[in-house]
């Protein structure tokens, strides 16, 4: 395992995405591994392997945790959450946890951290220090193809929007007619910065997607969502790089 503890370069990995917002919960919709390795047989992996373990035995009974496993050496010690979406109960929460741990192992072989979001859960995990900070990288960002402004529609989605950001708490939903929205941070969050985080993915819906019947914004730590009776399933697609 090499010896920096710097932020790691995660390549992503999409596959395609649905709408209505609450498709299946263990679909995939992003996913990334660090070019760092560590070696088979290590502390590390060891380590990694008791995380995961952590993290789907809590997930049958909570819809968030973290974990933070020391070593020998500060190169051995991982931190690692999930979350769940706000409206997952727990049998359902589980399997979406278990889920996401079954794909990183072939998706992020041997890599220092990773993180993967699916549709109803999200799970990290690194040898560098994550937990509780804020970070609103751009991760993940689609927007429907332009159909034409309708003034209504679009009015209807502001709206939406903006009561998502006015609204507190880590999972927030609203509607109004024929428009769906959804935000949530991860649970690590303050109250302060997730709103700080959902206020950024928010604004940037807006002015990214512009008229878009849907759009997705995927912060590190948080997202926000936005789907109208006129949204249709997302095209198969390939993003760029981001850091952790």
């Amino acid at each position: 395992m090499a010896n920096t503890l710097t932020p790691l370069l995660l390549s992503l990995f999409f596959l395609t995405l649905l709408h209505p917002l609450h498709s299946s919960s263990d679909a995939f919709i992003y996913g990334g591994c660090s070019q760092i390795k560590y070696s088979p047989g290590s502390p590390y992996e060891s380590n990694l392997d008791s995380l995961l373990t952590s993290l789907v035995n809590s997930a049958t009974y909570s819809s968030y945790n973290k974990y933070s496993i020391s070593g020998s050496t500060q190169q051995d010690v991982i931190n690692g959450l999930y979350q769940c979406r706000g409206d997952l109960g727990m049998p359902d929460c589980a399997t979406c946890v278990a889920r996401a741990v079954t794909q990183l192992a072939p998706l992020c072989s041997q890599a220092c951290g990773a993180a993967i979001q699916l549709e109803g859960c999200f799970v990290k995990y690194d040898n560098t220090s994550f937990i509780g900070q804020e970070d609103k990288t751009i991760v993940l960002k689609k927007c429907a193809p332009s159909v034409g402004y309708d003034p209504q529609v679009m009015g209807r989605r502001d709206a939406v929007l903006a009561s998502l950001g006015s609204s507190s708490g880590l999972y927030r939903v609203g509607g109004s007619g024929d428009v769906e929205g959804m935000a949530q941070c991860v649970g690590d969050l303050s109250n302060g910065k997730c709103q700080d985080c959902v206020t950024e993915a928010i604004g940037r819906l807006k002015t990214d997607c512009g008229g878009a019947v849907f759009g997705d914004m995927f912060l590190a730590k948080c997202y926000a969502r936005y789907s109208t009776s006129g949204a249709h399933a997302y095209a198969r697609s390939h993003h760029g790089n981001f850091f952790v």
